[in-house]
């Protein structure tokens, strides 16, 4: 601790460049334009030190000249009043990890000029520049401090034989293929190389493989006594051909054998709802979620089970729970266990008794609590998004807040926002459908307004109490957003989920519609200037809408897909797609089904502008391309927009701002919104 004090005195000096400027009062706010892109700070992944006394947290920013996004560690003291960054330059550092006497924050980074692969850098806190300990050929993708500080335990990657070192001539060589699940979005075409669970000993720098083979690790957790290692891993026959885990535990030396402890449903090791496992403070239980019937999918509900480490009954402690949970932490007397709770358009922090009983909501609100840290004297430090504010660290006392990041507060402070209401309709079939609406700041009543309707991914998933930085911009322009979560969105249950079920557009069409119509006949909306689109499954479902409603003026649809016959083996959904839809071959009616919107192009009236990444492994651009060239072909106008060296999820900043200067341009040129914002009332 005296060392931590001493590098905070050290940097004092610097504490106004690294803590984030304070607002004037009085300050002018203007409205939110896709040049705000620029200017917001994105804050993750808040870790507790030892002892309770600082918070580490990244934040990723956006250098504009170099155009890219950076990430860097920075801390914050727990009373709030030191902020220090820890971390900076033109690298993007993730995953800072305590080692457990405090003295060191680990972090993964690639910072070598000859290779992309991250590795673990060690930063002490009696100050100097942070060190490389690893070289892992093919680079590091997760790891974990023992509980002495002694040894990591490291996920790495098994090295390319093909990529390029970095010196001279590259010379590309054929890809060869031979799985089946081949591809995936970001990783690109998948051989046969995969990621292995290591022991890294942090003295002698000795690197020793405990996992070899042709599986894939994930999510090393040590147990207290620091003898054991749990780790997530698919050993069940062909791994490309299955989404089941198993929950393996194994001494932590070479040669261990590795018992299984149970088997857990999962799309991929990087899941959204997948966890890594946690020990109890005893040793004896290991908590983990675990998916819900694998023909399901992601439809199924995730619950928390715990299981004796030793081997025995799986207790499942969420299964009257009818939601989606995650990320679960043992409190510190090991009495009870905390998660994230996924409701109706919230994600709240729970507790549950370990031996099982009634779940409390800890935190609750309008608010999506992103994630969460356990420490000494039970604090809690807290990731959390509002609607008017972004994500940001909290310490959470006795039920109150104490921000911590503070990363936004002085942009927050010179910009004017809308509001974020809370809405709801009924689908035609009696179902109630949630959502919201976002008026302009200066939103007369009486006024119609131009509306866009926006459709999010997924299609689990859901709009929540957040911020969204593209609806604050296209309210400033004087739009009303209605932005919806029909079925097949979490957070409603099971059933509400899988109500899509191969069948994507019914009912989540009529869903999304019922929003649409209450608006309208709510004298909000102004009928005759009706917009609407979307991301991923948002691009699908958008695309589903427009086939068969003509009423709207414009449309975006953004890495959608209107061919389902088109994704079968160039996306990465193969274990998905033959589970929901069949194969084609045997199911043709299903996948047809499913592709109405290229199939009856013809009767698709509203003008779509396309975008994609050309990298694209998710939704690939080809989808995007056929839907173009289908209404191309039918004299519906239309636009195409590819974004090269881009994956499903843009990144470049220039991008980011091109996309959302795209939306209002399409929406304004194709809605009238030249003059005045809003018409009088019909």
């Amino acid at each position: 601790m005296r060392q931590l004090l001493s590098v905070v005195a050290a940097l004092a000096a610097l504490a106004a460049y690294l803590a984030p400027a304070q607002a004037q009062p009085g300050a002018l706010q203007t409205a939110i334009t896709p040049q705000d892109y620029d200017q917001l700070r994105t804050v993750a992944d808040p870790q507790l030190s030892p002892d309770g006394a600082w918070v580490a947290y990244t934040v990723r920013s956006v250098d504009v000249a170099a155009d890219r996004r950076i990430t860097s560690v920075y801390m914050t003291s727990w009373d709030g009043k030191q902020t220090v960054r820890l971390t900076r330059g033109q690298e993007t550092d993730s995953k800072p990890r305590w080692s457990p006497d405090g003295a060191y924050l680990g972090f993964l980074a690639s910072r070598e000029p000859d290779s992309d692969a991250d590795q673990l850098w060690v930063l002490s806190r009696a100050g100097g520049e942070p060190e490389k300990v690893t070289d892992v050929p093919g680079g590091v993708t997760d790891y974990a401090w023992s509980p002495d500080g002694k040894r990591v335990a490291l996920i790495g990657k098994d090295p390319d034989p093909d990529a390029s070192s970095g010196k001279g001539e590259h010379r590309p060589r054929p890809i060869v293929i031979d799985r089946f699940y081949f591809k995936e979005d970001e990783t690109g075409y998948l051989r046969d190389l995969h990621e292995h669970l290591y022991l890294f000993d942090v003295g002698s720098r000795k690197l020793e493989a405990l996992t070899p083979g042709r599986f894939d690790e994930a999510y090393p957790a040590w147990s207290p006594d620091g003898r054991s290692l749990a780790f997530l891993s698919k050993r069940d026959g062909d791994p490309d051909r299955t989404d089941r885990f198993g929950l393996y535990v194994m001494e932590a030396r070479t040669g261990a054998t590795q018992r299984q402890l149970m088997t857990l449903q999962g799309e991929t090791g990087d899941s959204d709802w997948m966890s890594a496992p946690v020990w109890s403070p005893d040793g004896s239980r290991i908590a983990i979620v675990a998916g819900g019937d694998p023909k399901l999918i992601e439809y199924a509900i995730h619950h928390l089970s715990v299981v004796p480490s030793a081997g025995g009954e799986t207790v499942v402690l969420t299964g009257a729970l009818d939601r989606n949970v995650t990320e679960p932490r043992w409190s510190p007397d090991g009495k009870s266990l905390y998660f994230l709770l996924e409701d109706d358009r919230n994600q709240h922090l729970a507790r549950v008794p370990a031996a099982g009983g009634t779940i409390e909501r800890v935190l609750t609100g309008r608010r999506s609590v992103e994630g969460f840290s356990i420490g000494s004297r039970g604090r809690i430090a807290v990731l959390q998004a509002t609607p008017d504010r972004p994500d940001e660290v909290y310490a959470f006392n006795d039920g109150r807040l104490e921000p911590l990041s503070r990363q936004n507060e002085s942009w927050l402070a010179q910009r004017r926002l809308a509001t974020l209401e809370e809405t709801s309709a009924r689908s035609p079939d009696g179902t109630v459908i949630s959502g919201f609406m976002m008026k302009p700041a200066d939103y007369v009543a009486g006024r119609r307004y131009p509306t866009i309707l926006r459709i999010h991914g997924g299609p689990t998933g859901q709009y929540a109490n957040t911020f969204v930085l593209d609806w604050q911009a296209l309210a400033a322009h004087g739009y009303v957003v209605i932005g919806g979560n029909p079925r097949g969105s979490s957070g409603r249950g099971e059933a509400f989920a899988k109500a899509i079920h191969a069948n994507w557009a019914e009912p989540a069409t009529q869903d999304v519609l019922a929003l649409v119509d209450q608006a309208v006949a709510s004298g909000i909306a102004d009928p005759d200037r009706l917009g609407l689109g979307g991301w991923s499954y948002g691009g699908i479902l958008t695309n589903n809408v427009i086939v068969r409603d003509t009423r709207f003026k414009a449309a975006t649809s953004g890495a959608g897909q209107g061919n389902a016959l088109a994704g079968y083996g160039t996306d990465e959904y193969v274990r998905d797609d033959e589970n929901e839809l069949g194969v084609p071959w045997q199911h043709l009616d299903v996948w047809l089904r499913n592709s109405k919107p290229f199939l009856n192009a013809d009767r698709i009236k509203t003008p779509t502008l396309f975008l994609c990444g050309d990298q694209d492994f998710n939704v690939p651009l080809l989808n995007s391309e056929q839907m173009y060239q289908a209404l191309k072909s039918v004299g519906v106008e239309t636009r195409l927009v590819i974004y090269p060296g881009q994956y499903h999820g843009l990144s470049r900043p220039s991008f980011l701002r091109d996309r959302l200067e795209r939306y209002l341009d399409w929406y304004d040129r194709h809605l009238g919104l030249g003059g005045a914002a809003a018409t009088p009332p019909r």
